[in-house]
């Protein structure tokens, strides 16, 4: 168990990182549109495929982030989370939640989602059960919090600076660096999934989009034919070639 202070104005609620009991009933809500759980998804299958992904890092969806504060139990379900370092659990265990500090690492990067309803997102509600923007600003210290509508496509990342989130500026291609994975996270549109819609999506630092699966076969699928339309263009030259010289008297077999 790992005890840690959270200073206030008047306060110093103290904090304990320990994991829940085996016990412990999460709550269990659903998601609020069948597109949340496809946009989080979209996001960790081009880092797996681009081989960003190792057994040590946590990436998860709408998934249990705890910290004890004042005795009380506080759990938080970003719709997206990465975590750069965790413990590994025995094999065979399912991970049910994750405890920063006694488990690991402090997550690298928070993304909420907005749906047609907010939900607390922009919250700094001091109190218990907490908002999620103080939550993840004076509780659990993330580095980076992100908010994307993805009705309008507009996405607000602020990084922790000086223990309060602090609104960054996008780069000229509307991308914002993302320091702790080495990538850029921007707002792309386009259809996936046959959902045509805003996404997020990774840029590394040369300016290459991280391609879903889908992308790199029809990449692939492209470089195939291009090579067929190649060796057949050189046949069709050859056969001319040899016609040429049997024109001028010569045999091409010999």
């Amino acid at each position: 168990m790992i005890t840690s202070q959270l200073t206030q104005s008047n306060t110093q609620p103290t904090i304990t990182w320990e994991k829940l009991p085996d016990d412990y009933i999460l709550p269990d809500d659903p998601v609020d549109n069948i597109f949340q759980p496809l946009l989080a998804a979209a996001l960790r299958e081009s880092l797996e495929l681009a081989g960003f992904l190792q057994e040590s890092i946590l990436i998860a969806t709408n998934f249990g982030i705890c910290a004890t504060v004042e005795g009380k139990i506080v759990v938080k379900a970003p719709d997206w989370v990465y975590v750069s370092s965790v413990k590994a659990i025995p094999q065979g265990n399912i991970r049910r939640s994750y405890t920063p500090h006694e488990e690991g690492k402090v997550p690298s990067l928070v993304l909420e989602f907005i749906s047609e309803t907010e939900g607390g997102e922009y919250s700094i509600n001091p109190h218990y059960p907490y908002g999620k923007w103080y939550f993840y600003e004076q509780i659990l210290k993330v580095p980076v919090y992100g908010i994307f509508h993805p009705k309008t496509g507009d996405l607000d990342l602020y990084r922790l600076e000086s223990g309060k989130y602090v609104k960054q500026p996008s780069t000229e291609n509307n991308r914002y660096p993302i320091e702790e994975l080495g990538l850029f996270l921007g707002v792309w549109q386009g259809k996936k999934a046959e959902n045509t819609s805003y996404w997020l999506r990774w840029w590394d630092e040369s300016n290459n989009l991280l391609l879903w699966g889908t992308e790199l076969l029809e990449q692939e699928r492209s470089r195939t034919e291009q090579e067929r339309s190649r060796a057949e263009q050189a046949e069709v030259t050859l056969e001319r070639l040899a016609e040429k010289l049997r024109e001028l008297g010569i045999n091409p077999e010999l």
